[in-house]
């Protein structure tokens, strides 16, 4: 046998390696040419043009203030607030979905970092008299023992940690915008729910009237029949309408229950009784609302902030998906001990080490990594279209309170001045019968009138102030008004497709 010198030993090692090497990368090159990842043409487009959605582009940004609900200048109504917020299960369960879309930050993060972990094992076993392992090891009972760490870096190269680490941000800001929207719906139901709780209380006092002024006639038209004066019609049209005066008091005795009800739910205390005192709805102070309300308005609402930042996940879980093509390329070692024997572990020729790339690329996988990223793609356009459908959403919510405000501004001031003219009439009227030249009959009649008045006004003043609190729901309930933070800001521009 022909011993080889040391050097030309050292030739043909060198060269497998340069030629695994060669192999290695040859493969990697035809792999990523070969197995690229496919086009996915698409129709879905993000609609940032709000010009033709009813709303102006220009003007100043006016916002609503964060704590709206205080202009009313209600003690009652702040304390409602408070422990809504800090008791209502919906929020709490929003706000432990942005903790857990938060956690998976930290999971995207840790994947561009070196991942260590130590292992130790010891097995009491017997090895096979007929196996590969020669005596005197074959046939004997052993203890064999390993202590090693090991440290796994992966190379980003493609950005497929990136494009996680993205997706979960656009996640987890998403979470956040959603316990944002949480927050507004809940402080606009519990102003909405607390609002009309006060007008029926308001209409319920002019019911208590009402019942007081028909018994009273019903008294005048009594003696009036005994008189002569009147017939058994005029008393039987009298007697219907207390009945049905009472009715509307039942009614409204109903509502005022169910909708006190309605409101210690939203602040999580069912059945409880707190002191809510009545108070007149002319008594309450409007929020200040922009006299102008700009498209650019509509950004500053949680529930579009939410979808426009889903889209960014989309558009990181797309990318994540085409880098699952390209190869993926570790860096591998490890260090420690192993021994057949505990008591040779800590010896001296135990120990053991190991150094190396590992680089893995997906060549055959029957169209799993297609299959995947044709889903990806799917996910991005839904996710573009519950953007387009949110804005849409947007748009009409503002647009409608909008109009029935006008709406109701008018009917408001046309029905102050039949008011003024039914308070002047029974002034009048009083005024005639103080002085002999009016009967209470007369009284009576321009009494109804002016309590019909009262109760049409209530209603109107109290849908005025809710169709406030819907704008002030659509306008993003103060949302924009706060201050922002990292993980709070709007994302960049929106784009139709991203596929560097």
């Amino acid at each position: 046998m022909t011993v080889l010198p040391p050097s030309d030993l050292r030739a043909p090692l060198q060269s497998r390696v340069r030629w695994g090497c060669s192999l290695l990368a040859g493969l990697s090159l035809w792999g990523c040419a070969e197995f690229a990842p496919p086009a996915m043409p698409s129709d879905a487009r993000v609609w940032t043009d709000t010009a033709t959605m009813g709303l102006n582009n220009s003007g100043s940004q006016a916002a609503v203030d964060a704590q709206w609900w205080k202009a009313y200048g209600s003690a009652p109504l702040n304390a409602l607030m408070e422990q809504a917020v800090a008791l209502n299960p919906t929020l709490q369960m929003a706000q432990a979905r942005w903790r857990r879309a938060s956690a998976s930050i930290a999971m995207a993060e840790a994947l561009n970092r070196p991942q260590t972990n130590a292992t130790w094992d010891a097995t009491h076993q017997r090895y096979t008299a007929k196996g590969l392992v020669p005596p005197p090891i074959a046939g004997s009972i052993q203890d064999p023992a390993t202590v090693q760490a090991a440290v796994n870096w992966e190379f980003d190269f493609f950005g497929k940690n990136q494009a996680a680490l993205d997706a979960a941000l656009g996640q987890a800001r998403a979470a956040q915008a959603d316990t944002a929207a949480a927050r507004v719906f809940l402080h606009t139901q519990v102003a909405r729910i607390y609002l009309r709780l006060m007008g029926l209380h308001s209409l319920q006092q002019i019911a208590q009237r009402t019942l007081q002024q028909r018994e009273d006639w019903l008294s005048l038209v009594r003696q009036r029949v005994r008189a002569g004066l009147d017939s058994n019609l005029e008393l039987q049209q009298a007697e219907g309408a207390v009945p049905e005066a009472r009715a509307q008091i039942d009614s409204l005795r109903e509502q005022i229950e169910l909708t006190h009800t309605a409101l210690m739910a939203l602040v999580a205390a069912p059945g409880s009784r707190p002191a809510l005192e009545p108070i007149s709805l002319h008594e309450l102070k409007a929020p200040a609302l922009p006299a102008a309300v700009p498209a650019d308005l509509l950004g500053r609402r949680p529930d579009v902030l939410a979808a426009r930042w889903r889209v960014e996940a989309a558009v990181g879980e797309q990318r994540q998906a085409q880098a699952q093509f390209y190869p993926n390329i570790n860096l591998v070692a490890f260090v420690g001990l192993s021994s057949i024997g505990l008591d040779r572990l800590l010896q001296s020729g135990s120990q053991q080490w190991g150094l190396g790339p590992a680089v893995r690329l997906p060549l055959f996988d029957s169209g799993r990594l297609r299959a995947n990223l044709q889903g990806k793609t799917a996910e991005w356009e839904m996710a573009v279209h519950s953007y387009n459908a949110t804005v849409l959403e947007a748009v009409k919510d503002v647009v409608d309170p909008l109009t029935s405000l006008s709406s109701l501004a008018q009917l408001q001031a046309q029905q102050s001045q039949t008011l003024a003219t039914a308070e002047k009439t029974y002034a009048l009227v009083r005024q005639r019968r103080d002085a002999g030249l009016a009967n209470t009959l007369q009284v009576l009649q321009a009494e109804t009138a002016l309590l019909q008045q009262q109760r049409l006004g209530i209603e109107l003043h109290a849908r005025m102030l809710d169709t406030q609190v819907a704008l002030i729901r659509a306008l993003g309930g103060g949302f924009g008004a706060e201050p922002a933070t990292a993980s709070a800001q709007a994302p960049a521009p929106l784009r139709s497709r991203d596929k560097e």
